[in-house]
């Protein structure tokens, strides 16, 4: 049952902390073929992207997604319609974006968009996944698995957790999307769609704590 309008705890906010922090891979940033910022409720991926677009790390930019249950409200047209539109008012020109506008979970993110880059003769060595913040892990153990061949770096805005929770405004929201997403890593490796990453003890720990409190709407039957 979801927490909603119920303020979290210290030691959820604790709990929350930990696996936020296990969710970032920390790569360095390097100049790279193409990037890939992946859909989703955050318009701060678009953002981001936008910004290191102009840091000049790649050219070409491919924004996918369609819609989901916690997206198709805000993003009516889908998601990768409108990070399209939000990076272009930042300064992205339009002919530096591709568009894949059908994807529904990540594995398709990020196999729908090689063949959007392979449509448009670009065989890339090297990727950027642009990503909320807690999405990183498993986008990055996703793509691993999908598109191995290619040299893979993580990013998202560099936020502290009580910052993100302020931006999104529903504390309740994050804490389910960061008790799914470690779900997502710690079970897709067995189903095929992931490579296997190490969960510290603590961490699951602290998963096991918010699932017991309640932090379980983006769980999936496993």
């Amino acid at each position: 049952m979801r927490n909603d309008q119920r303020a979290i705890t210290d030691d959820q906010r604790t709990h929350a902390g930990l696996i936020w922090d296990y969710h970032q891979m920390r790569h360095p940033l390097q100049p790279v073929d193409v990037a890939i910022g992946l859909g989703s409720h955050d318009l701060g991926v678009a953002a981001h992207s936008a910004r290191l677009y102009a840091a000049g790390l790649f050219r070409t930019l491919v924004f996918t997604g369609g819609n989901s249950p916690t997206t198709a409200e805000v993003f009516p047209r889908g998601e990768a319609v409108h990070f399209r539109e939000h990076a272009i008012e930042l300064g992205v020109p339009a002919g530096a974006i591709l568009l894949e506008p059908k994807a529904a979970n990540t594995g398709q993110n990020i196999s729908y968009s090689r063949d959007v880059l392979a449509a448009a003769g670009i065989t890339p060595r090297s990727v950027l996944l642009v990503s909320k913040p807690y999405m990183e892990r498993r986008s990055f153990a996703t793509a691993r698995k999908v598109w191995p061949e290619v040299e893979l770096t993580c990013a998202s805005e560099p936020l502290e957790l009580d910052d993100y929770l302020k931006s999104i405004g529903d504390e309740n929201l994050v804490l389910d999307m960061l008790v799914g997403d470690l779900q997502r890593v710690i079970e897709y490796p067995r189903l095929g769609f992931a490579v296997e990453q190490d969960v510290p003890d603590a961490v699951r720990a602290a998963y096991e704590s918010l699932i017991h409190d309640g932090f379980t709407s983006r769980l999936i039957a496993s």
